[in-house]
This record gives structure tokens, sequence and C-alpha cells, in this order.
């Protein structure tokens, strides 16, 4: 907490009325009771503690794999704000990845040992769409696994860590610096440990939300806005493994956007997939800024959306802006745009 209202308060500056709203937000929001959970898919498949979840009978085939960050249920919100249920309406079978309760491996293990062979295991090409850190991990598998992955979508995927500019990779040095000695008597990285890394990224964003919300009447938009605060806040810790690659060979080595991650003994060469790949940049987004996107410097076909890191995928909006474009384009043929 200490952390967060310095955060709130530097977005403020000296805006005394402006930091009152902030704070009756935060106040309401932590007075609103917690929102009822999603109903649980079938499992289909498992691996150690990451699983497959199916949220159709039928269909063509789609993995869709989230963040290590924070929970799944991003992308199947709340029933008419799921972009699950919409690609299972534009007929596919969304096979939502389910991370689990935290194992102690790294990035490179979460690939080789439980994504890939998840995919493998369904027995055909498939496509893959991963978003936020679910992209930079499917597009590690999609460059491994060749031929078995049929399209990439990447949303709000950072690939080029260096897009980000010099404060934001400098305040993700300071966030590691001194939550790592903590994270390792805790022999993990909670998620209350990892979140000031990213207020860092957009504290007038974390701002806004909560003034926004203090003026917010009751109703379907401020359930919708607690639903996903409840999602933004809450997550199975990272191991630290995982915490020491996001900090280290991701933001401070940008390994994947200079072509020296290395996994299972082989480079991660992104210009080397030979499947489609769709680029979704959320142009407003500052958790991953436009110039981190691998088509800034690399393949693809970048989509160009007008919103932020998580307004792309829910509310009134991303329908147009995501989701029918994204089904369009996974149900194409092969060269066909959006």
């Amino acid at each position: 907490m200490p952390v967060f209202l310095a955060t709130v308060a530097q977005a403020c500056g000296g805006d005394r009325a402006r930091l009152a709203r902030v704070l009756a937000g935060l106040k309401r929001y932590q007075a609103a009771p917690l929102a009822g959970p999603r109903p649980i898919h079938p499992e289909i498949a498992r691996i150690g503690n990451v699983s497959l979840r199916a949220h159709a009978d039928r269909g063509q085939p789609l993995v869709i794999v989230p963040s290590l960050i924070n929970p799944a249920f991003v992308v199947d919100l709340t029933p008419g704000n799921s972009l699950l249920e919409s690609l299972a309406a534009a007929g596919f079978r969304p096979l939502l990845v389910d991370w689990g309760e935290t194992e102690p491996h790294g990035l490179a293990s979460a690939v080789t040992d439980r994504l890939m062979p998840l995919i493998a295991g369904l027995g055909e090409p498939v496509a893959l769409a991963g978003y936020c850190l679910g992209g930079t991990l499917a597009l590690a598998a999609a460059a491994l696994l060749g031929p078995r992955v049929s399209r990439l979508a990447l949303l709000a995927t950072p690939w080029h860590f260096s897009g980000y500019d010099g404060a934001a990779r400098a305040g993700m040095s300071d966030w590691w610096q001194g939550a790592a000695p903590l994270a390792d008597s805790l022999r993990a990285m909670p998620i209350d440990l990892l979140q000031p890394a990213f207020w860092a990224l957009d504290g007038d964003a974390v701002a806004a939300k909560y003034e926004s919300f203090a003026a917010l009447p009751d109703g379907p938009a401020a359930n919708a806005f607690i639903r996903l605060e409840d999602w933004s806040n809450t997550g199975q810790p990272l191991s630290l493994a995982t915490a020491h690659d996001l900090a280290e060979t991701l933001f401070r080595d940008d390994q994947p956007g200079r072509g020296t991650w290395t996994i299972a003994g082989q480079r991660i060469d992104a210009a080397a997939i030979t499947c489609p790949i769709l680029d979704v940049i959320a142009v407003r987004d500052r958790i991953v800024p436009a110039a981190a996107a691998l088509t800034t410097n690399g393949p693809g076909t970048a989509l160009r959306v007008d919103a932020g890191h998580v307004g792309m995928v829910v509310g009134r909006r991303a329908p147009a802006m995501l989701w029918h474009p994204l089904a369009q384009w996974l149900g194409a043929g092969p060269g066909s745009g959006v």
C-alpha cells in the first residue's frame, strides 16, 4: 500500500483534490464484495500444474496462452464480455492454457516442458494466440514447434524490450533490486511484490482509473470495473526463476529482441517462423508500448487498435477492435490480411 500511495501521489503531483478523488475510488473498491468466480471449464490435458481447458465442445482448435502474471479469466471476463465466447461463436474451439499453481521453473521450461508438449499433444497443427507475456511464450513455442503451429496471433505482446524507454527499464531494474531479496526469502515473487513494477510503467493510468471509478454510478459499468480490478490484483506468485527471467533475461538484456534468447539449445529467431503472424498493438498501451512489439523490427502483420493494454481485450469497443478482426484473420486462408 505505501508504494501504491506513492505512485498515485506522484501521478497527481500537487493536485490535492485529484488525489482525494483517487483515494475515494480506492476506498470504494476496497469496500466492494469480490465478484463471483467464472465457471471452470473442462480440462482436456495436463502436464504438471499446467492444463488446457476447453471453452467449446467443437470447432477449429485455437490455443490461447495468457500471461503468467495475472489470472487467465481476463479473456473470459463476464458473460457477454468474453473474447473466448466470441471466438467460440465464430466457430473456434478455444483451448485456454491454465498455468495453475506456481511451479519452480523459469520461462524456458514453461515453453519446453509445459506449453510445447500440450500443443503437440493435440495431434494436429493448431493456431496460437498469446496475450501479453503469454504472447512472448507463444512466439517462442511457435519458433520451436515449426509446422505444428498454423497461425500465431500476438495480443499486446512484448518482444523488443529495448523498445521500453530508459525510465521504464530503469524503474524495472530498481524494482528488481529492491524486491529480489524479499522474494528470495519467500522463495517466490507474490503479486503484491510484482505489482509495483507495473505501476511504475503507467502510474498516471493507475490514478486515472480510480479517479474515474469514484464518480461512476452503481451498475454494470461499476461492476465491470470491480471484476477487472479483481483480475489485476490477483494471481499466483511467480517462481524465482521466472521473476529473474522477467527482470534480467527480458527487460535488462532484451534477449528476445536482440535475437540471443536460447531455449533448449536453440536460438529463438522470430524471422524464421514460417506461419502467418498477426501482431495486435494497442496504441495507448503503456504496459507494452508499440515500440516493444515484434513488428517494429520483425516479421508479421501489424494491426493497430485505439485502446490500452486491457481495453483491447475487454469492454465496449473490444468486439469491433479485436474480437471480430482476430476471428476473421484466424479463419482466413494463407496470406490473407485483416
